[in-house]
């Protein structure tokens, strides 16, 4: 009976402080599409992305309700970092939906020109000086946006709370933001109706950059909800917010899906729970240090936690150690390494590679090291009927597609019209040098001629931990149920060998994982002047998934193979499942850049680089790694096969 009364009044006390609008909240993921469209168009980085980010501790003053609920200490603000774009999950702010909408518009605008507003802000910028300047920065890319920044900013100063309820520093905090948001809110009814009176007072004034004043930081205020929240490395916990009134996410009501996106903060710790077993601890001092690590031994570790996603959320910072125990239910991002024992052979010094280092705009030389390594032996690879009768279908039609003639353009005369070969021809009559290039034979035209196919072909391979992972392919389609992704990638690759073997053309095959930059593992698979024999069938049978994705190391040794080669066309074609990452600091941006220079640096030396992927998140990074029509999404796992042939079918068309 106790239990049940306290849960009632704690729903009671919780619906009595909530003070967002559950009828009109918007959904990141219902404006994902127009908010990146957007970031993009105002000339944010194309290596970051828009994405969810966690709650934080904010500060302010808080409603008597608030305190009873122990609500209103975290919210999930905008933030701009060097590699990540993070925005609340879901907006419930104002009363109607059409502004939360906007709202989440407005914060892609200051997150495209936040880099551009922390340079030109002050010398010494605070957090509202660069708020204020990403404001006029916005306005000025997007003139469209000034009629919502203006609704936007009075209903946001009809949610702060009256000067006359504060005292002290809250006070003159409070009155700096809500000036900074009157100035931004003149600017904006200036766009929308000037005149001479509006625009002389929003003329940029120098009190931001002179204020004697100290700075104000987030902590000590109310969230603003149309600003952008510095890092938290920034901020400083405010006045009158206890640590111990620690209150759960508003998400905390709705568990995250598997699939959780939600980008938290972490830092690395060192474990010393157990460095010293005979020391008693005082226990009046070790309250909050016992709340915060606490070390379980239970006896089913292993079981799912339902409450390790809530934890999360509630937590502000992730403490990551290194311990004795592996503790799977709590931690799903866990290494999945062999041991030394199941390893190919030891590593050796291994072939310097560079890699791009974005923050520093140059590459770094010899930074990593690739390993080349071979199987000796290994056991006959015997495929199902139903892939030799895949291979021969694929092996088919690539040579149908060799014995086709081949189109010749830039031809004074010929039997077809090249169109792009006359609009250029077009546009060069209609500039300067117009009536020079009209008294010339226009070599507009094409001719299908028979010709010698010059081809050389690299695969590279993704073999790292993830392809371990199963795939659902749906009912009603070839090869449906669960699939391992790494056989999936076997499959491929045998098909592709079979198919090419009678063509003539050179091919190699090359798998690719990495532990850490001095550990770039390549598998030759089959070298350019090895024969597809059963050797060659074996080691592409044999292939097992382990470690990690570092991809760019991985593409420029392939450059490097596949330059040598005197073919007058060479195809690089990559197998994935997922990102570039690995252990030492080679995730997010930092890998997104690296791959995104090795692969323009394989176009420069002559190379045609493709990509083939089944992730499902390919279309958030994948075009600024290889462009727009550079790489090719696969939705089901056994259509691999087959949007393989068609993207060498497709690429070699012109040989």
């Amino acid at each position: 009976m106790e239990e049940w009364i306290g849960q009632q009044w704690h729903r009671l006390a919780v619906r009595a402080a909530r003070t967002e609008h559950p009828h009109a909240a918007v959904l990141l993921s219902e404006v994902e599409r127009p908010v990146g469209l957007l970031f993009r168009a105002g000339g944010g980085p194309a290596a970051v992305r828009p994405g969810p980010g966690a709650a934080r501790a904010v500060g302010g003053p808080r409603g008597w309700w608030q305190r009873v609920a122990g609500t209103g200490t975290q919210a999930a603000l905008a933030q701009r970092e060097h590699g990540h774009f993070s925005l609340p999950p879901r907006l419930a702010v104002f009363e109607q939906a059409a502004l939360n909408r906007l709202l989440y518009l407005w914060l892609a605008a200051l997150g495209a020109v936040w880099d551009e507003a922390v340079d030109t802000a002050a010398p010494a910028p605070d957090w509202i000086a660069t708020n204020r300047q990403a404001g006029r920065l916005a306005l000025q890319r997007f003139p469209g946006l000034a009629e919502a920044c203006a609704g936007l900013v009075a209903a946001q100063l009809a949610l702060r709370p009256a000067l006359d309820c504060l005292r002290g520093e809250a006070r003159h905090a409070e009155a700096r933001v809500q000036q900074a948001l009157r100035d931004l809110g003149l600017e904006a009814q200036a766009l929308v109706a000037p005149t001479d009176r509006a625009q002389a007072a929003v003329a940029p004034t120098p009190e931001a950059s002179h204020d004697p004043a100290p700075p104000v930081l987030p902590a000590q205020v109310s969230p603003v909800w149309l600003w952008l929240a510095p890092p938290l490395a920034e901020a400083a916990p405010g006045p009158g917010v206890p640590d111990d009134e620690a209150a759960p996410a508003p998400s905390a009501a709705h568990p995250p899906a598997a699939n959780d996106r939600t980008r938290r903060r972490a830092r690395r710790i060192d474990d010393r729970s157990d460095k010293a077993g005979l020391m008693m601890f005082f226990r009046a001092e070790s309250l909050l240090s016992w709340g915060e690590f606490v070390k379980v031994h239970r006896a089913h570790d292993d079981d799912p936690d339902s409450d390790a996603a809530r934890v999360a959320d509630d937590l502000e910072e992730l403490a990551i150690a290194q311990g004795g125990q592996s503790l799977a239910a709590r931690v799903r991002f866990d290494l999945d390494l062999p041991s030394a024992a199941a390893d190919d052979r030891p590593l050796g010094p291994g072939e310097p590679q560079p890699e791009w280092d974005w923050r520093r705009q140059r590459l770094l030389p010899d930074h990593c090291a690739v390993q080349r390594l071979q199987a000796a032996s290994a056991p006959p690879f015997d495929p199902p009927a139903a892939l030799r009768a895949t291979a021969r279908r694929v092996r088919r039609r690539l040579e149908c597609l060799r014995a086709a003639p081949a189109w010749q353009r830039g031809l004074p005369q010929g039997e077809a019209l090249d169109l792009d070969a006359w609009v250029r021809h077009r546009s060069a009559c209609a500039g300067p040098a117009g009536q020079a290039m009209a008294g010339r034979d226009p070599r507009v035209f094409a001719q299908r001629v028979r010709a010698e196919r010059s081809l050389a072909t690299l695969l590279l391979a993704d073999l790292s931990q993830s392809t371990d992972a199963h795939v659902w392919t749906a009912p009603g389609r070839t090869g449906a149920g669960s699939q391992r992704v790494i056989d999936v990638i076997r499959d491929a690759l045998y098909v592709f060998g079979e198919a090419l073997a009678p063509t003539g053309d050179a091919f190699e095959m090359l798998g690719f994982s990495s532990v850490r930059r001095q550990h770039v593992r390549v598998h030759e698979l089959k070298a350019f002047d090895d024969p597809w024999n059963l050797a060659a069938r074996a080691r592409v049978g044999a292939i097992k998934p382990g470690y990690y994705t570092r991809m760019g190391a991985a593409v420029r040794h392939a450059t490097a193979r596949l330059s040598a080669r005197p073919e007058r066309q060479r195809l690089l074609l990559l197998l994935t499942d997922g990102k570039p990452n690995d252990l030492d600091h080679y995730e997010g941006r930092h890998g997104l850049e690296d791959t995104r220079h090795a692969v323009q640096a394989a176009r420069r030396a002559g190379l045609t680089p493709f990509c083939l992927t089944i992730d499902e998140d390919a279309h958030d990074y994948l075009p600024y790694l290889f462009g727009q029509h550079g790489y090719c999404r696969v939705h089901q796992p056994a259509q691999l096969v087959q949007r393989l042939s068609q993207a060498y079918a497709a690429l070699t068309r012109t040989v």
